[in-house]
């Protein structure tokens, strides 16, 4: 389909109200693998692939070009566009639930944040973006980014799942994560640009009103849980669950609960 002038894959299950599953980084639709089932026995799930990412990923060449244009294909600016325009075609008559992850979370926020009439309910998976007015800090993956092309490519993509997951993250991981990481790899270089895209505290509880389900992992790295702790003292209506016996990808870890508590939430 095309959504907001971009073309865009997804997968799509299910019936009743819509909720929209948003990926993070290095991923694509395949990382809702243990979701799209489960999720589909109460809602009508749509999970996109987001521009830029498989099975049209951007390679080497066009990573480079896209991260020239006035606004990437990948960017934050262009996926909250498309996914406001993937909601206007799958439900046109009422609003979606929206779930982001990582670098998705902010998609979600940012959408939620355009176009509040269009979100139901809205979760936040250890979201990891910045807030206006913060020390600045070096991006987690900036350094990273930078090494694609020059050094090999799995010890590149083991470094950023490392330090989003945890230490020997990417020495365990099972072969089809590694597989849609690699397939993805080069989004992380248009992602440079968005670095100093900052979400504003001020007035965010008057922009975002919707019920807001904030999920960690039990074993996310401490900055994931930081950014929890501000969206729950900015945002009255926010609550926080904690995913047992996972870490920053806590929907493969332990979907069984993650998958819970979302239904849950989404449910009520």
């Amino acid at each position: 389909m095309t959504a907001a002038g971009v073309a865009m894959h997804y997968l799509d299950a299910g019936a009743g109200d819509g909720l929209v599953l948003i990926h993070g980084s290095l991923c694509d639709y395949r990382y809702w693998r243990w979701q799209m089932q489960a999720f589909a026995e109460h809602l009508h799930v749509v999970a996109p692939s987001l521009p830029g990412c498989w099975p049209a990923a951007l390679d080497a060449t066009t990573a480079h070009a896209d991260s020239a244009r006035p606004t990437p294909i990948f960017s934050i600016a262009q996926h909250v566009q498309s996914v406001l325009a993937l909601c206007d075609q799958i439900s046109p008559d009422r609003p979606v639930h929206l779930l982001g992850h990582s670098r998705g979370a902010q998609v979600a926020l940012e959408a939620a944040m355009l176009r509040p009439e269009r979100v139901a309910r809205l979760v936040l998976a250890d979201p990891g973006f910045a807030f206006a007015g913060e020390s600045e800090m070096p991006p987690v993956h900036a350094q990273i980014a930078r090494q694609l092309g020059s050094e090999p490519l799995d010890e590149v993509l083991g470094r950023f799942v490392d330090t989003v997951n945890g230490a020997g993250t990417w020495r365990q991981t099972v072969s089809w994560f590694k597989e849609m990481v690699r397939a993805n790899a080069w989004t992380l270089l248009p992602q440079l640009r968005d670095f100093e895209r900052h979400i504003e505290l001020s007035g965010l509880a008057q922009r975002v009103k919707c019920p807001l389900l904030l999920v960690g992992g039990e074993f996310s790295p401490a900055r994931y849980g930081a950014r929890i702790e501000t969206l729950l003292q900015a945002l009255p209506q926010a609550r926080r669950v904690v995913v047992p016996k996972a870490a920053h990808g806590m929907n493969l870890a332990n979907a069984r609960r993650f998958n819970a508590d979302v239904i849950d939430f989404l449910k009520q």
